[in-house]
């Protein structure tokens, strides 16, 4: 193997700049934690929310909350994220339709965070009904029978059980927000795997380039499993899966 080593690149200053390529790597660190802890909180709120609704009386509601879970959920990421950037937009009024080409800021950040906040919501949401539905029916009715509504016999029986049955499968979706935003830089989204591309090209030692990015996507996730972990201990019920342990 000829390659040459060099190490001490992430020091050097980019070609005709005063930037080094640390710092172009940090920058797209940040980024990428920013993309990946938006999109899982717009995540987290619509799969509690959709995953929810699919368990509820009203039929056409679970339908509608359905139809939501498999469109997000059998496109590809990649595709959702160029229709997102280049169809929506084409798709509203047209004032708002300028704004959103022209003069909405943060646009390639915004629509990323959104799209992979959707794409997650989906299948956190399925893990939401796939949680409620594995209680016993008996949860529900003593629940009622204590003279809670339906909304608050979810709010404090059914939801808090779920919660805890679902987390190891939620430390996974955790983790994959980090893993997928690097989806992001097909828009133009300076994340990680995009400031490594283009450090790659302009200093031509590739090696050492995604050693350092995959190392930190390892630590991103690693973070993420660590504290769901913790987050699980805390909270698990004995007798269900989370308990284990």
């Amino acid at each position: 193997m000829n390659y040459h080593w060099n190490w001490g690149i992430f020091l050097e200053r980019i070609k005709g700049g005063e930037e080094t390529y640390l710092s172009w790597i940090l920058t797209g660190f940040g980024w990428t934690v920013s993309v990946s802890l938006c999109s899982w909180a717009i995540a987290l709120l619509l799969g509690f929310l959709v995953g929810t609704l699919r368990t509820a009386p009203n039929r056409w509601v679970a339908r509608l909350c359905n139809a939501y879970v498999e469109l997000f959920r059998n496109i590809p990421l990649l595709v959702q994220m160029f229709l997102w950037f280049f169809v929506v937009p084409e798709l509203l009024p047209r004032g708002l339709s300028m704004w959103v080409k022209r003069d909405m800021p943060a646009k390639e950040f915004a629509t990323a965070t959104v799209c992979l906040g959707l794409f997650t919501s989906a299948r956190i949401a399925e893990q939401v009904r796939a949680g409620i539905q594995s209680l016993p029916r008996g949860q529900r009715y003593a629940g009622l029978a204590m003279g809670f509504t339906l909304p608050q016999t979810y709010r404090y029986v059914l939801l808090p059980m779920a919660f805890r049955i679902i987390l190891p499968p939620l430390t996974s979706e955790f983790m994959n927000v980090f893993k997928n935003s690097s989806v992001a830089f097909a828009i133009g989204v300076l994340e990680l795997t995009f400031q490594a591309r283009q450090m790659q090209e302009d200093s031509e030692q590739g090696i050492e380039t995604y050693l350092a990015v995959t190392l930190l996507y390892f630590i991103c996730a690693f973070i993420a499993h660590r504290g769901m972990s913790w987050i699980e201990k805390r909270t698990r019920v004995p007798g269900y899966i989370a308990a284990a342990k």
